[in-house]
Parts: C-alpha cells; structure tokens; sequence
C-alpha cells in the first residue's frame, strides 16, 4: 500500500474509531451526536459498497456443529460468572426482567437483535477487518486493537465494568469473525451474548430498559 494512502488509512481510523466515539462523552446535543454517528454509518457503508464487499455474508463452508458447540460452552462460562456477579451485586435484579416483564424481554431482544448488534458488527468487524487489517503485524495486534476501539465506543455510559464486558465481548466477536469472516455467525454470536446480560439483569448499566 503507497505510503499516502497508508496515512490516510490510519487517520480515517483514528476519526471513526477514536475521535467520534470519544467526543460522545462531551456534553453536545443528542441530537448532533445521533447525526454524526449517522453520517458515520452511510460512509461505511458507501466504502464496503463501493470496494464490492457485501454487508452480509454468508460463507458455505461453516462447520455449524463446530461453531454451536464452541458457542455454548462460551455461553455457559459467561452464564455463570454474569449469574454469580448479579447474585452477589444486586440481587433483586437476577432475572427481575424476564419473570416480571415477558413480554418486553422478547419485545427488546428482537429490536436488540436487528437494530443494535447487526450495525455494531457491520462496523466493527466487516469494515474494520476488511478496511483496516493490513495496518497490524500481527492477527494478536489485530484482534486486540479490534476489541480496545469495541470497549471505547461504550466509553459514553461513563462504566469501567462496561467497558470491561464490552473489552471482552470484543476479543470473543473478533476471534470469531477472523475464524470465520461471517458476519452471520458473529451477529448471533453477539446476540446471544448481550441479550443474556439484559436476561440476567445487567441491562440497566448497558441502557437496555427495565
């Protein structure tokens, strides 16, 4: 890559996944943050057009056994740990959302499901893997750069356990998109995951209504 655009390159980075994400903290209009970010997303989206590569993709070759069953043991670990933490930590919260509300449990899980997770992975991993993987040396730099831009752009619920959940989660989704480059598979791998923390009940931190 000529080294013009390799500067480019970093400093298209450094905007949408740094500057943006951070200034979200600072006290401007909701309304101004909400366009930004809209702007932000329809160029994504115009640059993953325009270098042909489709926003969804499904790969043929999936070992859909393999991919279930590392999944649920993830799911289980991650089950436990959120399960205990919640018992110890608030407990009148454990599971309050799914026994008192049902139908705004499955009600926000779909639009979670479609709305949320969809667009994050559509930007945080599609594009960014396809955009910016050549820029790291290695595929530990890459996954771990990957998953510290994924815990910034939570930054703005001011959580250092959000930031720790969402660090994490970041490792787990981009492990298993560099595996996989399945945006199917790691969409409901995310899924899962996040709406098991508004399951369990940890939404509230998170913004999820309770």
């Amino acid at each position: 890559m000529p080294k013009k655009k390799l500067y480019n390159r970093y400093i298209e980075l450094l905007i949408t996944f740094v500057i943006i994400p951070v200034s979200y903290v600072l006290p401007y209009p909701v309304g101004v943050k909400l366009l930004i970010g809209g702007i932000g997303l329809l160029y994504i989206v115009y640059v993953l057009f325009k270098t042909q590569c489709s926003t969804v993709k499904y790969v043929k070759t999936i070992d859909w056994n393999v991919f279930w069953r590392e999944t649920a043991i993830k799911f289980v670990v991650i089950a436990i740990v959120t399960t205990v933490f919640v018992f110890c930590t608030d407990r009148l919260a454990l599971f309050k959302v799914v026994m008192q509300y049902p139908l705004k449990w499955v009600m926000f899980i779909c639009i979670y499901s479609l709305f949320s997770v969809y667009p994050q992975e559509l930007v945080y991993r599609t594009f960014f893997f396809r955009r910016y993987q050549t820029l790291f040396k290695t595929k530990y730099a890459l996954i771990f750069s990957n998953a510290l831009l994924f815990a910034l752009a939570h930054l703005f619920f001011e959580s250092v356990l959000v930031l720790v959940l969402t660090f994490i989660g970041g490792l787990l989704f981009a492990v298993t998109y560099l595996k996989t480059k399945s945006i199917v598979l790691v969409c409901i791998e995310h899924a899962i995951y996040g709406s098991w923390l508004f399951t369990v009940g940890m939404g509230q931190m998170l913004g999820f209504p309770v």
